[in-house]
């Protein structure tokens, strides 16, 4: 949702007669379309057809990568909004976009956190440490 805020939010305006948001534009509508990708295939449970997949790995690498670039996307943002616009409408919703694209950002640092602990194997729960072989 953060996600769509940014793009919607930055595709109001006259992102066109700045270069900077071009940038911006296309991660945000990348990584929204992918996440809503992946978010499908868990909600269908299609990853457990696919077992070839290495699906804990991919993850890692699509969130750090995710993460890598929405910093940089919220950084291009936040240094392309001029609070001296000539339209003021086209201020508030790129730093209501800036805002965004640093809460998505955050989103994915955290979900690349959780995603590489889950590779590692360091996220199981209460139930599966419990579990000995004392046969």
């Amino acid at each position: 949702v953060l996600g769509l805020l940014v793009w919607a939010l930055i595709a109001d305006t006259t992102y066109h007669l700045h270069p900077a948001y071009s940038w911006v534009m296309f991660v945000a509508i990348f990584f929204w379309i992918t996440t809503v990708i992946f978010f499908v295939i868990y909600l269908l449970q299609l990853h457990l057809k696919f077992y070839v997949i290495p699906w804990p790995l991919v993850l890692v690498i699509f969130n750090a990568t995710a993460t890598v670039l929405y910093i940089t996307a919220f950084v291009t943002c936040s240094a392309a909004v001029q609070p001296t616009s000539w339209r003021q409408w086209d201020y508030n919703r790129r730093a209501a976009a800036s805002f965004f694209a640093c809460l998505v950002m955050i989103a994915y640092g955290a979900s690349t956190f959780f995603s590489f602990r889950a590779w590692k194997g360091l996220g199981s729960n209460a139930a599966t440490s419990q579990v000995t072989n004392h046969a």
